[in-house]
């Protein structure tokens, strides 16, 4: 039977580090990768709408990278760089995908990055409540801040959803076939 670990005196509240310290560090990666990935999506839709609409909510996924690395601080997390290297190529390599078009965006692209950013925030918001769940026990972790980070999120997933859903909306009527 699993009991749930006791507070310990050092005020790690029992949370296994080494597993916690793997748990931060691949968010870190993850953080590192949805920032790219943001700004990309903010600089490939410079003087529209959506990139209007996108480019606060860029800056906000680039405050919570910074908030995760001071909360990796506060927890005496060291950061694995090969895992932020990783992030930071795979969102690189991630650009590199089919969408109809061989050298120029196509209305897809804007689609596809656009459910990439919404996973990476919904992925965000599971680590800042996991993160909140651990601060009842863990005195290093503000459940304020984590709260407003949580809540920061959701809002970011609003929108984000809002812009994917008209983009899809745009790109696949645009691109359907007038019935014959």
């Amino acid at each position: 039977m699993n009991r749930p670990r006791t507070p310990r005196p050092d005020g790690t509240g029992g949370a296994d580090m080494k597993l916690l310290g793997i748990y931060l560090n691949d968010h870190l990666a993850g953080a590192t990768a949805g920032t790219q990935r943001a700004g990309h999506l903010v600089r490939s839709t410079r003087g529209t709408a959506l990139g209007r609409a996108l480019a606060p909510v860029a800056a906000e996924i680039g405050e919570d990278r910074s908030a995760l690395l001071g909360i990796m601080r506060d927890l005496d997390v060291p950061v694995r760089r090969a895992k932020v290297c990783a992030g930071w190529t795979l969102e690189k390599v991630g650009r590199l995908k089919a969408n109809g078009r061989l050298v120029r965006r196509s209305p897809l692209s804007t689609v596809l990055e656009l459910e990439a950013l919404r996973l990476g925030v919904e992925g965000k918001a599971a680590g800042w409540l996991l993160l909140r769940r651990l601060a009842t026990a863990d005195g290093r972790l503000d459940p304020g801040r984590l709260d407003t980070l949580l809540e920061r999120a959701r809002q970011q997933q609003v929108t984000v959803e809002e812009w994917r859903i008209h983009a899809a909306d745009a790109a696949l009527r645009a691109g359907a076939s007038a019935p014959a």
